[in-house]
């Protein structure tokens, strides 16, 4: 063999070796891939989609492709990108409805959001999974500003967030410093949220933040101000809490010892431990112990700073002590709105109690709204309207606060029917009473009302992000938002102003399966929103 034909062989070889290798390296490094755009990261399928995709998660299926169908609606038109950033992977049946819920409320926002004629820009809508707890927000967060920069996707805002943890915090706080706007229409922890100053001048922790449901402390507040004396009185309050890391139940202790109390003392704060947010652990057996200890004192309304999973264990040991009948009124945060999927026939009737003396239990929580509330506060206020007066109200008289979250709620509804009736499939008929869907509906309109707000120039001219950021407090007075959920109303800080919380029992009824009640609003200034939702100077 000719010594050149030697050389081309060991040369072909080589590169032969080297291709296998690179190869070889490739395939053992590269993600494995769930979807286009979407990397399978611990089991995961993380990361974000335009097209429809389900994350693994069939009950979202349908609504994630009637929002891919408004995406493709809009293609060719001056739009911008918002991102729903939420987890979209369980193994509990549950929490797969409650991701349902909440997409049905973007898919219906979006649908709003887009329907002016002449009124650019449109929102494409995309999904943003960050694996259980935000665990790989990092992953999720680097693709998000990516799009921020990118002239394709114009991505401006980003929402969803439905859990006060670190992670979720920390998501937040990159996308803000990164200029992001966000738009928090769900997490109640008071560490993710601008403080606002007192003299009304505000330094921004998170600029480009805003949020359209009360704080933590603001609801404890609210709850208060509606219980009046019966949770104020010491002797008879007592405070249960996690210790475990977690936002949402660190604030939400916070807020209900700065309650403002009189009388003896009563019953030391009571802490426990539980494993997770959705862990059991041995959290029964701790509360095993508080029953008994509360039964033994003089308390009867209990203040409990834990995720939903925990409160459903402590109400059912509750009420299986034998406390001289008496009857205990368990108070949480917003977490509780996800009570009821979670109770069963047995559970109801353990709360109901018997004839053989088991103690009765009421729980109530500050819930973000409910569909029942405006109706009702407007027939009481209608009912003593009518007991003073021999005329109808006219419209300047009559409760703005009450009336204008009524006719979006009632919009909503009509949404509802009209896209059942074209024929759009979301997978179910949106169940509008854990508030979930509305809130996330609001916080859609919330960002469309902002876009077409900053919107300036021609129509190709999409707003930048600060300019949308910069719009949240100019969201108030005149150009306050309707939301289903109340007057949205935002302050220099991005926080929604005296935004009241529907008070909400869990009603076990006589027999079979509860249901959940309202019984008014609460307000965390002690009194209604102001004419026009013109927002107070906060100077003592």
């Amino acid at each position: 063999m000719p010594r050149w034909k030697k050389i081309l062989y060991v040369l072909l070889g080589a590169v032969t070796i080297v291709a296998l290798a690179l190869y070889s390296w490739y395939a053992l490094t590269r993600p494995d891939t769930c979807h286009k755009g979407v990397d399978r990261i611990g089991g995961e399928c993380v990361g974000v989609s335009s097209d429809g995709y389900d994350f693994g998660t069939p009950e979202i299926r349908d609504v994630a492709r009637a929002i891919a169908e408004e995406n493709e609606k809009i293609e060719g038109q001056p739009y911008v990108t918002v991102a729903m950033m939420l987890p979209l992977q369980s193994d509990s049946p549950a929490l797969r409805r409650q991701m349902r819920r909440d997409l049905q409320g973007a898919y219906l926002g979006q649908l709003e959001a887009n329907e002016g004629e002449g009124e650019p820009p449109r929102i494409r809508l995309v999904l943003a999974n960050p694996g259980q707890d935000y665990g790989h927000q990092s992953t999720v967060v680097d693709t998000l500003l990516r799009m921020a920069d990118s002239s394709k996707d114009r991505l401006r805002a980003v929402t969803g967030f439905n859990l006060s943890l670190v992670d979720t915090q920390d998501a937040v706080k990159r996308l803000t410093e990164h200029k992001v706007p966000v738009l928090a229409s769900r997490i109640t922890g008071d560490q993710i949220a601008n403080q606002d100053g007192a003299d009304g001048m505000t330094k921004l922790q998170y600029p480009g933040l805003a949020r359209i449901i009360p704080t933590n402390y603001e609801a404890a507040q609210a709850l208060s101000n509606f219980n009046g004396e019966r949770g104020r009185e010491n002797r008879r309050t007592v405070l249960v809490y996690d210790t475990r890391p977690d936002s949402y139940d660190e604030s939400l202790a916070k807020a209900f010892s700065g309650i403002k109390e009189k009388g003896p003392a009563g019953p030391a704060a009571m802490p426990y431990e539980s494993p997770g947010i959705d862990k059991a652990g041995s959290s029964g057996n701790q509360f095993a112990q508080m029953a008994n200890n509360i039964c033994d004192s003089e308390a009867d309304t209990v203040y409990f700073a834990g995720r939903t999973l925990h409160l459903r264990i402590f109400a059912l040991k509750l009420a299986q002590m034998v406390c001289e009948n008496r009857h205990y009124t368990i108070i949480s945060g917003s977490d509780a709105a996800s009570l009821r999927e979670d109770m069963s026939a047995k559970d109801w009737a353990q709360l109901r109690g018997d004839e053989g003396g088991q103690a009765k239990v009421t729980v109530q929580y500050a819930a973000p709204a409910h569909p029942a509330a405006w109706s009702t506060e407007l027939a009481a206020w209608r009912k003593k309207w009518d007991a003073t007066h021999d005329r109808e109200p006219t419209a300047d008289e009559l409760p703005q606060y009450l009336t204008e979250p009524k006719a979006a709620l009632d919009s909503l509804n009509k949404l509802i029917r009209t896209t059942r009736d074209k024929g759009t499939d979301l997978g179910s008929t949106p169940d509008l009473l854990d508030s979930r869907t509305m809130l996330v509906y609001d916080g859609l309109v919330t960002i469309g009302t902002a876009l077409h707000q900053v919107q300036s120039g021609g129509a190709e001219k999409v707003p930048g992000l600060e300019d949308v950021g910069r719009e949240w407090p100019q969201l108030q007075s005149r150009h306050r938002v309707q939301g289903t959920s109340g007057l949205i109303c935002l302050t220099s800080g991005g926080n929604p102003y005296d935004k009241p919380v529907a008070v909400v029992e869990l009603d076990p009824g006589r027999k079979g399966l509860g249901k959940l009640k309202f019984v008014g609003l609460g307000w965390p200034t002690g009194r209604e929103q102001p004419k026009n939702c013109v927002i107070p100077s906060r100077t003592p």
